[in-house]
């Protein structure tokens, strides 16, 4: 069961750690993830060794918190633990001066004995953390601390404290392995008497190996991106590992690194000569200036200014550098290198400086606040690695507006867009294969395009520097490797809106479903249809405002539609009728497409149990047909339709609402044809005898009602027993212009009840009449 109340606790150990000792991208990573993490709100203690070269400012914040002592083969050593908070993070540094107090971190006879110390330091300092926290997840960096899983699961597995510990190894970069003699698997470590540690660690016949021990026991891989995540798995880039890679794939993962986006920002950095932005980079003109002069390079804005900030190895591409460098600087591109490695790499960038003065600067050393000030003034920075686990200065390099020349491998592919001048899309430029002349070749594409078209330049600037690099992404991603590890800690949920969208959605929906039933209500004269304009008329409700006051919910579009179209909808029975009334089309027409109303209406009337529509229907459809028939028969034959239609209305009172009320909808739209069917009767009819004149009265009156009914209709879902006609020529007009009136919808069928009482009524009357004569 998942605890809400536990944060997730996380001991993060490397051997360098900015701002205290750095010396590559292990140190940015190891002083800018713990920070993330704890932002992200884990709790971390990052445990760094206590070098003699860490700034005496530091050591005079370190407090004593702890010591014991570590045992190592027949060794007991001394180790002390100094606290430190510093921005939010605790580091707990690992004292010991016999190992540790000397001028670098590495490069020592005994760096297998000082990192063996050190991975058992961390092990055993679990036990002696500050109150409350209890390690949920050792996190170990690069072969220094890559026997730490070791020393967990052969030394201190069962123990309480230590059973719920999961270890997770990071690769920054497989070629540094920590490869030495199997002697000091006894001597040092201490394990060569237990056979599944000796056969892990034992990499030939006589060395072991600190990193294969940590792929063998740490219970998760990552590594510093994506594609070296798959690189390390083959025999070009595994550097002899790639076999136990391949088997544990499965725990395998590559998670990019990201950069301290405030230690790196170029609108606040004091390292360099002007402060700038994405959006004004006037700033970056006066370092350019700046660096150049202060180079020794001649100080103009239109050559491209190139620069390396490296370790000058074969591994960071160098030779092809080598190869291609009289060729770039022959070309017109200012060159300026920092950095220091092999001779001979050293001696050849001396040799280009001194044949192209003004062209070419060469930096060999280190510093730190130089290379700040030709990321920020640069215009292009090459980086052709061999292969490059993931690779910060690229990353810094975009920060600073500076566009990368990159080789594809690594964390370079996976952070640089290579340039499309057909779409204008990247963020730098790449080629694919260890050449140097691709390399040169892509030198001077990013050169061409500087000069030839500065407005494209500026906006890949524009881009580079949009990226988002910060560790807040990485951070997410190492958190979700934690929390699938450690499933019994519950980890705090994101508060989304989604119910406000799925209500929104649910409310959209009515509408739609009203708008599908519609369609097949008119086209299907028959009674199985009907049945659907019930449910489109109860669904309706939500949407009948919008049907009155825009002539339309769908239906209503659709029977305007049939009646321009009356040819093609013929078989729409509200539109036939209508459109036959208005264009006066013949009797027998009038005739059919009434009695399918009729029958049509039945079916939906039941559905929508509104008797009163029903009756108001029957009495309007006489209406309309009298003018028809009255042109070529006589009244009293009339008159016995009149009586027929009723009487089977009234037989069928469940069936006559829905239809005709949605007829009649698009009678509302035209008022015209409504008002032809009522005056023709009046005119033919007054010829006749008093019961059709009367019969007439009657129509006219269900006439009005009919049209505002209809309209209504469709909103009207179920209408309330409202009887009396009189009612029902109140409401119309002003329900049509108002909500779904349920009570006007109803009020139609007041006619039901009233329309024969009026027939006979005025066939009595009729009678007295004569006899009175």
């Amino acid at each position: 069961m998942a605890d809400s109340s536990k944060k997730m606790q996380i001991v993060f150990a490397s051997a360098e750690c900015a701002p205290f000792v750095k010396t590559g991208g292990l140190g940015d990573v190891a002083g800018s993830l713990p920070a993330a993490l704890v932002r992200a709100g884990a709790e971390v203690i990052v445990m760094v060794p206590k070098y003699a070269t860490i700034k005496d400012e530091y050591k005079a914040q370190m407090e004593h918190f702890s010591d014991f002592y570590v045992s190592l083969g027949w060794r007991n050593e001394y180790c002390g633990l100094e606290k430190l908070e510093h921005d939010g993070v605790t580091y707990m540094f690992i004292d010991n001066e016999r190992y540790f107090a000397r001028d670098y971190p590495y490069g020592f006879f005994d760096d297998g004995e000082r990192f063996a110390f050190f991975s058992k330091a961390i092990t055993e300092s679990l036990q002696h953390l500050p109150a409350g926290f209890e390690c949920d997840i050792l996190h170990c960096n690069d072969w220094q601390t890559a026997l730490a899983p070791v020393f967990l699961r052969e030394f201190y597995q069962g123990l309480p404290l230590y059973d719920r510990v999961k270890t997770v190894f990071s690769i920054h970069n497989v070629a540094f392995q920590g490869q030495f003699s199997d002697t000091v698997m006894e001597d040092i470590l201490g394990v060569a008497h237990i056979p599944a540690a000796a056969s892990q660690l034992r990499c030939d016949a006589c060395s072991i190996n600190y990193m294969l021990g940590a792929l063998h026991y740490a219970d998760a891989i990552t590594t510093v991106s994506p594609t070296y995540a798959g690189e390390i798995q083959t025999p070009e880039f595994g550097e002899g590992l790639d076999g136990v890679l391949r088997e544990r794939s499965y725990a395998l993962q590559g998670i990019l690194n990201g950069i301290d986006v405030a230690a790196f920002d170029p609108s606040t950095d004091k390292r360099i000569a002007a402060n700038y932005t994405v959006d004004d980079r006037s700033g970056k003109a006066v370092c350019k200036a700046k660096l150049q002069e202060e180079l020794g390079l001649e100080v103009r804005d239109d050559r491209p200014l190139m620069v390396m900030v490296t370790r000058l190895t074969r591994q960071k591409g160098m030779d092809l550098v080598m190869y291609a460098l009289d060729r770039i600087l022959a070309g017109g591109v200012q060159v300026a290198v920092l950095g220091t490695g092999d001779r001979d790499y050293e001696d050849g960038l001396r040799y280009f400086q001194d044949k192209y003065p003004g062209t070419m600067a060469a930096r060999i050393e280190f510093d730190p606040a130089l290379s700040q000030r030709m990321y920020a003034a640069a215009d292009m920075f090459l980086m052709p690695s061999k292969f490059e686990p993931c690779g910060l200065s690229q990353i810094i390099a975009m920060r600073y507006g500076t566009l990368p020349i990159v080789r594809e491998t690594g964390g370079l592919k996976d952070t640089v867009v290579p340039y499309n001048e057909f779409t204008g899309e990247g963020t730098g430029f790449s080629f694919t294969n260890f050449n140097g002349d691709e390399m040169g070749d892509a030198v001077f594409r990013a050169a061409r395009l500087f000069w030839d078209n500065r407005d494209a330049w500026n906006q890949l600037v524009t881009q580079a520097m949009s990226q988002d690099f910060s560790w807040t992404r990485s951070a997410d991603k190492y958190l979700d490797l934690y929390f699938f590890m450690h499933p019994e800690i519950e980890r705090p949920a994101a508060v989304v809106d989604e119910p406000v969208v799925v209500a929104e959605k649910a409310e959209a929906e009515p509408e739609p479903q009203a708008e599908v039933v519609a369609k097949p209500e008119p086209k299907a004269e028959e009674k199985p249809v009907e049945a659907k304009s019930e449910v489109k008329v109860e669904t309706a409700p939500e949407a009948a405002p919008e049907a009155e006051a825009k002539p339309a919910a769908k239906p209503a579009a659709k029977k305007t539609t049939t009646r321009k179209t009356t040819a093609k909808k013929a078989t729409t029975t509200k539109a036939a009728a209508t459109k036959t009334t208005a264009a006066k089309a013949t009797t027998a027409k009038a005739t059919t497409t009434r009695k399918r109303t009729t029958a049509a209406a039945k079916k939906a009337a039941e559905a929508e149990a509104a008797p009163e529509v029903k009756a108001e229907t029957a009495e309007t459809k006489p209406a309309k047909k009298t003018p028809a028939k009255t042109a070529a028969k006589k009244t009293t034959a009339t008159k016995t339709t009149t009586a027929k239609k009723a009487t089977v209305t009234k037989s069928t009172k469940t069936k006559a609402a829905a239809k005709p009320a949605a007829k009649v909808e698009e009678t509302p739209a035209e008022s015209k044809a409504e008002a032809a069917v009522e005056a023709k009767p009046a005119a033919k009819t007054t010829t006749r005898k008093r019961a059709t004149t009367t019969v007439k009265k009657a129509t006219a009156k269900t006439a009005a009602p009919k049209a505002e009914a209809k309209a209504e209709e469709k909103p009207a879902v179920k209408a309330e027993p409202t009887p009396k006609a009189a009612e029902v020529k109140t409401a119309p007009k002003a329900t049509a212009k108002t909500e779904p009136a349920k009570e006007v919808s109803v009020s139609p069928a007041a006619p039901t009840e009233e329309k024969a009482p009026t027939k006979k009524t005025s066939v009595r009357k009729a009678t007295a009449a004569r006899k009175r004569r």
